[in-house]
């Protein structure tokens, strides 16, 4: 079956020179500094994966470690320096939405601007329009503008439109963890169902449960590498671990290459060491 999204050797990288100066004398001071330093680094190296339809993939690892970059590299939002992507389908993303609201406008237009920014017709948005208010559950918030809205009010409207057009790749970034107990189950039953009907998703996340118990398969970046990928318990149980050698002031050993590239296609335990067995 072919992959709803194929990650091969993929590499971003950051220009630290690309500072904006403000006199000549800051400029000097600046190519001082650059002298003396690096002159980039790279966000994301080597980074290779496969998401088959029907699967989920949770994202995790610490601060710095990429996982929004890769985000959006997937979303179309930043183009790789190295390797290639392939996703196959429509991919929805709460990262394209958000960039897509307008702060003036009203939730109900923002509904239909998003519907226009991703190429979905009119008349399909419309249609679709009572079902995204109603799983948003904004009141009468819904026609007010988008910049009275809190940061979980908007998150909750662009999930439920990220969500209700039926994407073939869904890109979310800790959205699930937005909002009350009761949305919370709503989103969590949501993406199950996209899970069922085919739907590839991809989930960064903090959420360790999440993670465990709605994931199929987990990818732990640290420094953009991957330092491990596949069964999420497994996963999880090595981030944790390494987590807490750097809270004792320690750094983690450095683990096995990861050689297999299909990662997510293999069994989970042929992709990475298990904690036992490091």
């Amino acid at each position: 079956m072919q992959p709803a999204i194929d990650v091969r050797t993929l590499g971003v990288r950051y220009n630290l020179r690309l500072t904006r100066k403000n006199t000549v004398r800051d400029a000097f001071k600046g190519m001082a500094r650059r002298r003396r330093g690096p002159s980039h680094f790279w966000a994301l190296r080597d980074v290779s994966f496969r998401v088959p339809p029907g699967e989920s993939l949770a994202v995790i690892g610490p601060n710095g470690a990429g996982k929004s970059t890769l985000l959006q590299v997937l979303a179309g939002i930043l183009q790789p320096d190295e390797g290639a992507i392939d996703v196959n389908g429509r991919i929805s993303s709460l990262l394209t939405l958000g960039a897509g609201f307008d702060p003036e406008l009203s939730g109900r237009d923002n509904i239909l601007l998003a519907g226009a920014f991703m190429g979905i017709d009119h008349r399909d948005m419309l249609a679709r329009m009572d079902g995204i208010i109603e799983f948003a559950d904004l009141g009468q918030f819904i026609d007010a503008a988008i910049k009275t809205y809190s940061s979980g009010m908007n998150a909750r409207l662009g999930f439920s439109i990220a969500t209700a057009v039926e994407p073939d790749v869904l890109l979310l970034d800790e959205v699930l963890g937005t909002g009350d107990a009761t949305f919370r189950a709503k989103s969590q039953a949501r993406v199950l169902e996209l899970m069922h009907a085919a739907r590839a998703i991809v989930l960064v996340t903090h959420d360790m449960h999440w993670a465990t118990e709605f994931c199929n398969h987990a990818l732990l970046l640290e420094q953009g590498n991957v330092v491990a990928a596949g069964d999420p318990a497994a996963v999880v149980a090595i981030h944790e671990e390494r987590s807490e050698q750097r809270r004792a002031g320690l750094t983690p050993e450095r683990l096995p290459p990861i050689t297999d590239t299909g990662i997510l296609e293999a069994e989970p335990t042929a992709a990475m060491p298990s904690p036992a067995a490091r």
